[in-house]
């Protein structure tokens, strides 16, 4: 009777040890998601900064262009005619999306970090536990 229990504690070693395993596994790739889903976010924040450069300096030199001025728009391959009072107005509503996207983007890159930090903590619990169930079983045989 003890060789039989002693089996049955092998066996549930190795079960126990298995779903833990796919527990982490699974917890790491939910960690890399995140990792990805953070850098993505990350670089359109970037392309949004380099948006907001690039319209603040069409903003400078149309602020210096006298009322009357010719300004041109690039509509695909061909150059538009464009009021100066028009342009500065689609440029002023232009930065104002921006600028919204770019708080938007601080509040998910927030989300994102808090969520990363989650999962790294939930991930070194499990990694610890995977560990001693490892121990464990290692005495047992």
């Amino acid at each position: 009777r003890p060789l039989f229990c002693y089996a049955r504690g092998v066996e549930m070693s190795k079960a126990a040890l298995q779903a833990k395993e796919k527990i982490l596994q699974d917890e790491i790739e939910k960690y890399r998601d995140l990792q990805k889903e953070f850098q993505k976010a990350v670089a359109s924040r970037n392309q949004l900064d380099a948006q907001l450069t690039e319209n603040k300096n069409v903003k400078e030199e149309l602020d210096v262009l006298e009322d009357g001025a010719v300004v041109y728009k690039l509509v695909g391959p061909v150059l538009v005619k464009q009021e100066l009072a028009e342009a500065k107005q689609t440029l002023e509503k232009r930065l104002e999306y921006i600028k919204k996207e770019l708080e938007r983007y601080a509040g998910v890159l927030g989300d994102l970090e808090k969520k990363q930090e989650s999962a790294a903590e939930k991930l070194g619990k499990l990694q610890q536990d995977y560990q001693q169930t490892m121990l464990k079983a290692a005495a047992t045989r």
